[in-house]
């Protein structure tokens, strides 16, 4: 029981208010240092020659922390709560090496920002400064930010938000050029009021970061929200005209008696429209996957919007992602097992198996990749191989046996699957269709007109990522998510139709790849995000982007391919079921 602390410690960041004291110390931990275009390009505090202690202690961090490529060190900063402070040495004078100067001189001329954390709030600033001056003669000037300022600003016994200035006290001048130089790291104090209140702090307040207005926002969910209702519109124009006058024809005795109506339409692949796909049982791995990252998603995006934890709070997103995908690989294992009984499967193990390892392989190739890539740079990405472990046996304890346990209970609970037409044996020879019902032109469709209904807020959620803004708004992103998801399912029930309605009748995997689609348009946005609108660079970085990113439109694939079959196979079984057949 006495480690019972520590696992709350790895999964769980503190939530509660610390009350601090008058003149009890609050202590800073130095974190992490990197270049200010490449946000995930991470370096320890202490690889900088600074002051540093005789022994580096560093902080627990929480399983979320350490992902987010934390790792927070005790400093030798004296802080106490509402004491002011003015200009101290912070280790006396440091002598710099030549070799020490022009490592500082590198990190400057690359825009490092360093990042401290006080009372669990980030607080950053610029290691030092560039000036460029003149043509003929041209002046490169470097300057290093010995003097750190902090503003904190408190209410009652709380700490509410921490800025640092580092413009008091003029910046030393380096060159590669000098030998050793003696250096003074200075650092100040000062307290300030404030009224607003501990439960309204959201971890950013330094003013580093900005943050988006919440009218912008409202302007491309009011855009997004006419798309919805456009197609809604257009989808029910289908259901209630065309599809109502098919079944009138079809269900007319009189009109049944001209067989030239039902040589052709949607009618005519009675027989085959419910013909099982192919590769059923990586069909059904699809489906439960898919299933459990909407779980998560929808999870996430709630307890956001209604702050049921504080979300906001450094790295705790990454905690709840590993928790929830553990905890909610039974729902992946009930449902593909449970469809894929359905589809007279008969490879169970397989099919489990298959489903675990359908989002699980994919993920620890790009991490391998992207991790040998920071310990090789010696990067705070790179994570520790006790950490390591831990999710390796999260997975292995956890996530595997819930899938297992979810996989018998779909086997054992589905039924048979039970069509409204009858399926002969023999398959219907298809017909020649033009290009434009082809699998391309639908996906090109069906994943152009999603993309366009998130496309700008797709803008906010890479520059909080892979920038350096601060995004707030989950509500937003709930509203924006629950929109996507509808434009999936009309646009899917749509194209369904039409692929029908031409006698295709291989609607099954088509479904899945209109869906699917959107990823694809997701991946073609993060490379012009990365070439256009970010100033990313480096071997180091643009691994790490692309191979997460690739992530992330793969599982778009799964989870919005997931939503499209729902939303078709629906629709199918509706207009099926309500037509007389032969």
């Amino acid at each position: 029981m006495r480690y019972f602390p520590v696992l709350l410690t790895l999964f769980f960041a503190r939530v509660a208010a610390k009350d601090y004291n008058d003149n009890e110390k609050v202590p800073l931990y130095v974190n992490k240092v990197g270049p200010y275009a490449n946000p995930h390009e991470t370096y320890h505090y202490y690889q900088l020659p600074v002051c540093r202690p005789e022994k580096v202690v560093h902080k627990s961090l929480s399983l979320g922390q350490i992902l987010e490529g934390d790792r927070m060190a005790e400093s030798l900063y004296e802080i106490h709560f509402q004491h002011e402070k003015e200009k101290t040495p912070l280790c006396g004078k440091k002598k710099l090496s030549a070799e020490e100067v022009k490592q500082l001189v590198e990190a400057v001329e690359e825009n490092y920002y360093f990042e401290f954390i006080i009372d669990d709030l980030p607080i950053r600033g610029y290691l030092g400064r560039l000036d460029e001056e003149g043509i003929f003669p041209h002046e490169h000037k470097v300057y290093l930010f010995t003097h750190h300022h902090f503003v904190i600003q408190f209410n009652g016994f709380n700490v509410i938000s921490a800025r640092i200035d580092v413009s008091q006290v003029p910046p030393l001048r380096l060159d590669t050029k000098m030998g050793d130089v003696d250096v003074e790291f200075t650092y100040s104090v000062s307290w300030e009021m404030t009224r607003q209140e501990y439960k309204d702090r959201h971890g950013e307040g330094d003013g580093f970061f900005s943050k988006k207005t919440m009218e912008i926002h409202w302007l491309s969910v009011i855009n997004s929200t006419l798309l919805v209702f456009l197609l809604v519109g257009f989808v029910a124009l289908i259901l209630v005209s065309v599809v109502k006058r098919d079944l009138t024809q079809y269900n007319n005795e009189e009109d049944r008696k001209d067989e030239m109506l039902i040589d052709n339409g949607w009618k005519t692949v009675n027989t085959d429209v419910f013909r099982f796909p192919q590769n059923a049982n990586l069909f059904c791995a699809i489906q439960g996957v898919g299933c459990q990252l909407l779980t998560i998603v929808v999870t996430i995006l709630i307890i956001g919007s209604f702050n049921l934890i504080n979300v906001h709070r450094h790295g705790l997103i990454n905690t709840l992602a590993v928790a929830f995908y553990a905890l909610t690989s039974g729902i992946a294992g009930y449902i593909s097992a449970s469809l894929y009984r359905k589809l007279n499967g008969d490879s169970w193990i397989w099919n489990i198996n298959l489903t675990s390892a359908l989002f699980a392989v994919p993920v620890f190739l790009v991490w391998a990749v992207s991790n040998s890539l920071s310990w090789a740079y010696q990067s705070t990405q790179a994570l520790p191989y006790t950490t390591v472990i831990i999710i390796f046996l999260i997975w292995l304890l956890v996530g595997y046996p819930l899938t297992v346990v979810g996989g018998i209970m779909g086997k054992n609970f589905g039924g048979r699957y039970d069509a409204p037409c009858r399926t002969r044996n023999i398959p219907r020879e298809l017909p020649l269709l033009p290009w434009y019902h082809s699998s391309g032109a639908f996906a090109l469709v069906g994943g152009f007109l999603p993309f366009s209904a998130i496309s700008v807020e797709l803008y906010y959620i890479f520059a909080t990522v892979w920038g350096h803004e601060t995004y707030t708004l989950f509500y937003i992103l709930l509203i924006v998510f629950v929109i996507l998801l509808a434009v999936v399912a009309c646009v899917s029930v749509a194209l369904t139709y039409f692929q029908l309605a031409a006698e295709d009748y291989r609607w099954w995997w088509r479904s899945i790849i209109v869906g699917g689609s959107v990823g694809a348009f997701v991946m073609v946005y993060s490379v012009f995000f990365y070439f256009r609108r970010s100033e990313m660079s480096g071997l180091l970085q643009t691994t790490e982007y692309f191979g997460y990113v690739t992530l992330v439109c793969y599982a778009f694939s799964l989870a919005l391919g997931t939503v499209s079959f729902m939303a078709s196979h629906k629709f199918v079984r509706y207009i099926y079921a309500s037509v007389k057949n032969d």
